[in-house]
């Protein structure tokens, strides 16, 4: 038994996730992805799933609609497509295009060194390597994080190691120190122990709550005591990017995080046109398509907004988190990808008004699985109708209920009056 076994709930290739619509399975890349395999992957994904791709929040793909007998013929198919793609403890890195800190190989060997533990972990424990470029990952919370330190600020004079940090993401974690790059495996797997000893559930976050951070003392000796890195600038994957050959990485997002394939596959293949080598999909919804000179660049991204992906970064469709929903998602008491789209218009003053980057969260269900966290506007399905949380999460009491069949001129009603009140 392997890793990926013990995380039997995770929806990967090898144990899909049922849901509302069938079964949904995910592909995390190790690498980026050649066109003509994206190409394939969108054409599997329609005759194997129903067709709808999405881009998890995380940078994973997911593919809906599969069933027992087409799962196996789907991961068939990938396997034979080339993809490389990884299962088990998620270990996410970022990516550099101007050459930096190259991450790959510590990936790869904390990928090896975990597997090889087989340590009986919680699902969502996960963690980012982060190479500390442009398209850093700070936003991504995870129970451990490492970030690439400079030869000035390392563990010790001119030699570059990786800022240790548990849980949180780039802005709340907890920052142990600094390690050097031949440690990192020892200090990442006693930290995975450690967690584990607490059970199958535990995240490093509730290790820290409960016993601070002498629960991980024993991994002291490979850590060397440092300030907390410098704080960065928010990483945007939407919009282009210069890499260090010269050519230009345009970023698109999947409109509420879902497209069908063949409108992947269509601006897959105009991305070809234009000169594009490959696709790497990445945080935030979003997905890199590689290797375009600045010339074909601006007007490959007028053809991904033409054909409905997120091209500009200030797309109002970005401040809205909205999950699967009915019918997709069984536990969804409210269609809320579907009504994504026909809300976003109305809710444009909302949308406007409020600073967070999510200012509304339309959820099928109370668990608000696509944004956990209090949006300015949230729309949540329960058995007595579309249920309303002003300043709030969809796990907390509503304020009031509307008939989702009332719900388009609910809004209207709700967005004109909170404008008026805020003009005076």
């Amino acid at each position: 038994m392997n890793a990926t076994r013990f995380r039997g709930i995770c929806p990967g290739l090898s144990a899909p996730m049922t849901t509302g619509d069938g079964l949904l399975a995910r592909l995390r890349p190790t690498t980026p992805i050649p066109l003509d395999a994206v190409v394939g992957f969108c054409d599997a994904a329609r005759r194997h799933g129903n067709g709808t791709i999405e881009i998890s929040a995380r940078g994973s793909l997911q593919v809906r609609g599969l069933t027992p007998r087409s799962a196996p013929l789907f991961a068939s198919t990938l396997a034979e497509l080339g993809i490389a793609a990884h299962e088990g403890v998620p270990v996410i890195s970022s990516f550099d295009l101007r050459g930096g800190v190259n991450t790959a190989d510590v990936t790869a060997a904390l990928r090896r060194v975990i597997a090889d533990a087989r340590l009986v972990l919680s699902p969502k424990v996960s963690i980012v390597v982060d190479g500390g470029g442009e398209l850093h990952l700070d936003a991504l919370a995870a129970d451990i994080r490492l970030r690439a330190a400079t030869p000035t600020d390392g563990p010790r004079p001119f030699m570059p190691g990786f800022y240790l940090g548990l849980g949180g993401d780039g802005a709340s974690a907890t920052w142990l120190g600094t390690v050097v790059p031949d440690d990192v495996g020892s200090a990442v797997l006693g930290i995975l122990t450690i967690i584990g000893m607490y059970g199958p559930t535990a995240r490093a976050a509730e290790v820290l709550r409960a016993e601070g951070v002498e629960a991980f003392r024993s991994i002291s000796t490979v850590i060397e005591p440092s300030s907390v890195p410098p704080q960065r600038v928010p990483a945007e994957m939407i919009g282009l990017h210069s890499a260090h050959d010269g050519t230009v990485a345009v970023g698109i997002g999947l409109a509420f995080g879902h497209s069908h394939a063949d409108a992947l596959a269509e601006i897959v293949r105009l991305a070809a046109v234009h000169g594009a080598r490959a696709a790497w999909p990445v945080p935030d919804r979003a997905l890199l398509l590689m290797s375009v000179s600045r010339r074909d660049a601006h007007n490959l991204t007028a053809l991904a907004e033409r054909l409905g992906f997120v091209a500009r970064a200030g797309d109002p469709r970005r401040r809205i988190a909205a999950c699967p929903g009915a019918p997709a998602c069984a536990a969804g008491l409210l269609p809320a990808r579907a009504l994504a789209p026909v809300l976003a218009p109305i809710l444009d003053p909302v949308l406007n008004r409020e600073r967070n980057p999510i200012a509304v969260h339309i959820s099928g269900c109370s668990k608000g699985c696509a944004h956990p966290i209090p949006a300015a506007v949230t729309l949540v399905g329960t058995p007595r109708g579309c249920g309303i949380v002003h300043h709030g999460s969809a796990c907390m009491t509503p304020s009031h209920y509307v008939d989702p069949a009332n719900l388009v001129d609910e809004i209207s009603r709700f967005t004109t009056e909170s404008e008026e009140a805020a003009h005076g």
